[in-house]
């Protein structure tokens, strides 16, 4: 058996890494893959691979990793836990280790070495704070992981972002994107937030102390990241391990673990991988969206009657109407005619800078324009309205349930509800006697959006377009639910694992948006109450497994506009051309004006109060700015109101904390610290008299700040608790 070599294969979320040690447990093959759901393929081309350096040798096979449980079972290989795996490897290469910080594609670890015992905490119902995550947040900001790295190097300012959920993350970061936040900050924030995540969701209490060892992909590969987390938990270069290696810990250790007397040949192995493994359906599975051919013919026949009217711009003469849409990942621009025509429209990415992407879509509409066509009205909406108002001196600025309302009304008079799914939000928006009635959107969760489909796709390997035809004759599509992301993660996995294709994935999902938007967002108990004439926008329903979706489940046949995706920008442009009536000049900047604007983003604290709100401050050349972050009006500039209210928390602070404690000299009984925190908080003057009068000196901690939270994060022992109570952490330390 002295030839017997060890091959240990790590099959996790997102990726397989395979590991091949010889009888010296020296590394003679590994290698790391994305797997994007096809995880035999994967595992077999990585096996091929290290055949072609190791020829036919024996090995003793062992499978650990998320994944690798039913693969297991059916190629009769024994399987390993993957904490017992990493800690394996941990105690052959770095047996000083007391803490491994791991972090994967979905899976997120602390692991604890204490006198011979291993304790674990594991991320459980929520994914962020990991690979995935990361890669979510790059795409944000048009990069990748590797790109968010490089960025994180130049950062100068740290931004709180919510790392609990995508969903919150970019809620944080869209805001910050728009107003002009640089790359480098928001990369570097992203990594912090990844570490608060960590340490607060599974550190829960138990504080990170001693050796920390860094493993896994994310770790492995981006430096900042491990920056990060060392300058978080204030680690020397002495109890900072950083292994060889590390992305393929679980790999070799499950290697290291092999059981001598379970051995194969890598023929044999190769040969089992080559064929198709067949399951039974533990997933429950839907009916398919189209039955045939035909079918399909029907439904895009009926929708591609819906067409808005157009003209061409190059041969219109007479004034024209501008609309801008600056949403949350895109930004949309619609130039309509006196008659209501659709002279001109973009789409595009954000790619970082709505400005500068409008900017590049007006000089593509004056570079079209005759020289007596006119724009002579102009409105902004979406998350970027104020910003794209000052910035460009639009005549108009209006709320997009407003300017969705006007473009759906264009293409039924006696529309009763729109249904808008983008990127990251969701709404619906309720007509009554030609007015909006009510509004209802997706507050804490985007697994009903767009931008839902897209993570999934690119996890997959798939274009957004290309995943989305996947779906129409998906023969057994997979039910879903009404589920957070991170849950449709797992079932999708466990699909996976009983041989569901990519297009009954993408089926399933396309059914999934609509449940999550009907019956989490809406809340209907009925599909049937959401309306009768409906109308559908946003960039998600250009998807035809979605519309078809919506209409299955609703039972209703409703109308998507071919522009669907521009929908808000053509409101507000039907908005400038209404209002232009009344105010018939525009403030709008000419052609050659926003040809010469440029604009620099920079970071300020405000100084007039104790705030110090941070101030994103975006210069322009004429002189302009445009501020953000402010929480009164002296961040603008502005005077503070003058009626001389008197501030009666200002009034409160100085009354509760004006007591002066007794010196630590003076003090005859010692000293005792007083956390500014609940009731020591509201009834200060009682323990500050208390204690005076017996004789003790009291020291009172700080007022709350980031800081100060970020003291106690490794303290908290649950991730559940609300931010006051987590913050009150950093006050006892």
């Amino acid at each position: 058996m002295s030839n017997l070599y060890k091959l240990g294969i790590d099959i996790g979320s997102t990726t397989v890494k395979v590991a091949v040690l010889d009888e010296n447990d020296n590394l003679v093959f590994s290698d790391y893959e994305r797997h994007f759901a096809n995880i035999r393929e994967t595992l077999h081309s990585l096996i091929e691979k290290a055949h072609a350096i190791t020829g036919n040798i024996e090995v003793a096979p062992m499978i650990t990793g998320s994944g690798g449980l039913t693969l297991a079972k059916h190629l009769g290989v024994e399987f390993n836990q993957e904490v017992v795996a990493v800690a394996t490897a941990l105690t052959h290469y770095a047996p000083q280790t007391d803490v491994a910080i791991e972090l994967g594609g979905e899976d997120a670890k602390i692991i604890y070495f204490e006198n011979g015992n291993v304790e674990q905490r594991m991320n459980g119902i929520c994914a962020g704070g990991t690979g995935s995550f990361i890669d979510q947040m790059a795409s944000l900001i048009q990069t990748d992981a590797s790109g968010l790295n490089e960025y994180a190097k130049g950062h100068q300012q740290l931004y709180p972002i919510a790392a609990r959920c995508g969903v919150f993350a970019k809620t944080d970061i869209q805001p910050l994107i728009n107003e002009g936040a640089t790359r480098e900050d928001l990369s570097a924030s992203i990594f912090q937030a990844v570490v608060n995540q960590t340490i607060s969701g599974l550190a829960c209490g138990k504080p990170i102390r001693g050796h920390v060892a860094f493993l896994g992909g994310p770790l492995h590969f981006l430096d900042q990241l491990r920056e990060r987390f060392i300058d978080t938990l204030k680690l020397d270069e002495e109890h900072t391990i950083i292994p060889d290696n590390s992305h393929l810990f679980a790999a070799i250790g499950s290697a290291l673990n092999h059981n001598p007397e379970s051995t194969t040949d890598m023929d044999t192995l190769l040969s089992q991988l080559s064929q198709e493994i067949h399951m039974e359906f533990e997933v429950a599975r839907l009916d398919p969206l189209f039955a045939n051919d035909e079918e399909y013919k029907e439904f895009t026949e009926r929708h591609n009657n819906n067409h808005v009217q157009t003209a061409d711009l190059a041969n219109y003469h007479g004034n024209a109407f501008l609309g801008i849409d600056a949403g949350s990942t895109t930004t949309k621009l619609a130039l309509v005619s006196e008659d209501g025509d659709l002279l001109y429209s973009f789409y595009s990415s954000n790619n970082g800078s709505p400005l500068v992407t409008a900017i590049k879509s007006i000089k593509e509409i004056y570079s079209l324009m005759p020289e007596d066509c006119h724009i002579v009205h102009s409105c902004s909406t979406g998350y970027g309205e104020a910003f794209l108002k000052s910035a460009l001196m639009l005549d108009e600025g209006e709320v997009e349930t407003v300017a969705h309302y006007y473009a759906a009304a264009h293409f039924n008079p006696d529309v009763d509800c729109i249904l808008d799914i983008g990127g990251q939000d969701m709404k619906c928006i309720k007509i009554k006697d030609q007015t909006v009635d009510s509004v209802q959107l997706n507050e804490a969760c985007s697994s009903g959006c767009g931008s839902f489909i897209e993570t999934f796709a690119k996890s997959l390997n798939f274009s957004v377009q290309d995943f989305a035809k996947e779906a129409l004759f998906a023969e057994h599509p997979i039910d879903l639910g009404t589920r957070c992301t991170v849950f449709m993660n797992s079932k999708v996995k466990q699909a996976q694992k009983e041989g569901a294709s990519v297009a009954d994935i993408s089926a399933g999902l396309a059914y999934s948006v609509i449940k999550n938007a009907l019956y989490k967002v809406i809340k209907l108990s009925d599909a049937a109450d959401l309306g009768q004439n409906i109308v559908v926008q946003g960039g998600t329903f250009y998807n035809d497994a979605v519309l078809r979706s919506l209409e299955t489940i609703a039972g209703v046949k409703v109308t998507r506009p071919d522009i669907a995706g521009i929908m808000g920008a053509f409101g507000a442009a039907l908005i400038a051309k209404e209002r232009y009536e009344d105010e018939p000049r525009t403030s709008m900047l000419t052609i050659s004006q926003i040809e010469d604007l440029t604009f620099d983003t920079n970071l300020d604290r405000c100084p007039h109060c104790n705030n110090h709100c941070l101030l994103t401050i975006n210069q322009f050349s004429d002189g302009r700015s445009f501020i953000t972050g402010n929480r009164c009006e002296r961040g603008l500039g502005l005077e503070k109101n003058k009626d001389n209210i008197p501030n009666l928390y200002d009034y409160k602070y100085k009354r509760l904390f004006q007591y002066k404690p007794l010196s630590v000299k003076e003090a005859k009984r010692g000293t005792v610290g007083l956390p500014r925190v609940l009731n020591m908080y509201e009834n200060y003057p009682y323990w500050a008299t208390f204690f005076k009068e017996l004789g003790f000196a009291t020291i009172l901690s700080p007022r709350s700040s980031r800081a100060i939270y970020e003291l106690g994060i490794d303290s908290i022992p649950s991730e559940s608790e609300c931010y006051p109570a987590k913050l009150a952490h950093g006050h006892v330390q």
